[in-house]
This record gives C-alpha cells, sequence and structure tokens, in this order.
C-alpha cells in the first residue's frame, strides 16, 4: 500500500465511524495491510478478522501477525461469497479494491450486508481509471506505465469505473449510503511517485495478460526514467484516483 493510499485508507475508516472496541471483517485482505489498519484503530477491545481466497496471502498475513506492534488480528481463508455462519456478525465490514473484481457487484454487497449487525457499516476503498491519467503536459512514459496497469486492471475483469458505481451499488443493495469521496494522488516535480515500484509489482500479470512485454517494460530502468520525465516537467501529472464509501445497514 503506497502512503498516498495508506492516508486515504485511514481517513476513511475514521470517518465511517470505526473505532475502539468494534468486531470488524476485512474482506480481500491480501496480506494484511488494512486488517493491521483497522486492528490498531479497534484496539484490544475490540476485534479484527482478515478473509482471503488466496492461500498465500493468508500464509503472508498470519506470519506477521505477532511481529506487527498492534493488536493481532485473525486470518481465515474464505471465498468472500462463501463466509462460515460461525464467524458470527461484525459491527462493520471493510474492503480495499474488492468490489472492483466482483462479477455481481450488488450481489456481493447484499451477501456481506447479511454479516452486518443492525445499523453496522460497509466500507470499501476503490480505484478508479476514468478521470486519470490527467495532466496539460503529454507525460508520456508516464501515461504509457499507468496504461499498463489499467489495460492489466480492465483484462483481469474489473470494473474500471467503480467508484463513480459505488452510490448506486450499495443502494440496489438496500443499504443507506452515508458519504462518498475521492482523491488523486497530485505528483509535481519535487514529488515523486514510485510508479515504477507499482509496475514491478505488476509485472508477472502484466506479462501473463499480454499487456506489454517485458522489453516495452525494461523495469530495471523505468524507475529513473519517469523521474527524469517528471524532473524534466513543469507540471502536475494525475495518474491515480481513489474513491471510498461507506453505507449503513437497517437498524432493527
Amino acid at each position: 500500500m503506497t502512503n498516498a493510499s495508506h492516508d486515504f485508507t485511514t481517513r476513511l475508516l475514521i470517518d465511517a465511524g470505526i473505532s475502539s472496541g468494534m468486531r470488524v471483517l476485512d474482506v480481500g485482505c491480501g496480506s494484511g495491510d488494512v486488517a493491521f489498519l483497522l486492528a490498531g484503530l479497534v484496539g484490544k477491545a475490540g476485534e479484527v478478522v482478515g478473509i482471503d481466497h488466496d492461500e498465500q496471502a493468508i500464509a503472508a498475513a498470519r506470519e506477521r501477525v505477532g511481529a506487527d506492534p498492534q493488536p493481532s488480528p485473525t486470518f481465515i481463508q474464505s471465498e468472500l461469497l462463501d463466509i462460515s455462519s460461525s464467524l458470527g456478525t461484525f459491527d462493520a465490514i471493510v474492503g480495499r479494491r474488492v468490489l472492483m473484481y466482483q462479477a455481481d457487484s450488488v450481489a456481493t454487497v447484499k451477501a456481506l450486508a447479511q454479516h452486518l449487525r443492525p445499523g453496522g457499516v460497509l466500507v470499501f476503498q476503490e480505484h478508479d481509471t476514468t478521470m486519470a491519467p490527467a495532466s496539460l503536459e503529454t507525460f508520456t512514459l508516464h501515461r504509457q506505465a499507468q496504461g499498463w496497469l489499467q489495460q492489466m486492471i480492465a483484462r483481469e475483469g474489473a470494473d474500471v469505473h467503480i467508484g463513480f458505481n459505488l452510490h448506486a451499488i450499495f443502494t440496489r443493495a438496500g443499504l443507506r449510503v452515508e458519504s462518498v469521496r475521492a482523491e488523486c494522488v497530485v505528483q509535481t516535480p519535487d514529488a515523486a511517485y514510485g510508479l515504477g515500484h507499482i509496475v514491478r509489482a505488476c509485472l508477472p500479470r502484466i506479462l501473463a495478460l499480454g499487456v506489454a512485454t517485458a522489453e516495452e517494460v525494461d523495469i530495471d530502468t523505468l524507475q529513473h526514467r519517469l523521474d527524469e520525465e517528471r524532473l524534466q516537467s513543469t507540471g502536475i501529472y494525475i495518474g491515480d484516483v481513489m474513491f471510498g464509501a461507506w453505507a449503513r445497514a437497517s437498524a432493527l
């Protein structure tokens, strides 16, 4: 998780009301970044459970338990739509870059809401490519690198316009939307962004999907070339837009 994304997630969770003593489910938890962030917010009086279908991701998350100074979440391998009723209900359900990959996001939200306590809150952070990249100057290499990531996401079947769809998704699922917000990462000549490092992390997926070849990416020089393009420019480049929304289940 980049610093910008981490900060956005933290503000989103706090403003959505995640606080001490709550029981929270992190869906699609991956290696646990959001789960550990949640653990710090709910404290020892609360509980965080992270689920993910990926066995390797769950193993990586469990390895972090005890090494992190925050209270430790519990990690369980589970499909998103096959959550065991034995886990009980939660005060909040949280997901980051999860809904965008669901074939039927409304059905997914409805299913997840069954695990919320009355009045519980559902919080999602999703990335949207509708308005980005954006700049007045060309930023040729930045746009190419961003394009590789966007094509990768699209070929994986994600909803690349998920941010603009969040309100409708929650509403159609029967939840009461309380807030939708968006934030962009603004890159200036003296404010770098590790786009090349993100491409490196995603490179196996980029290559496997045929988005670009290893020669086209030239990963070992990519970040340096991006930095050179940024330093030679006087303009602003926006490459990433994050949406966040939360909605509440009806109180009985």
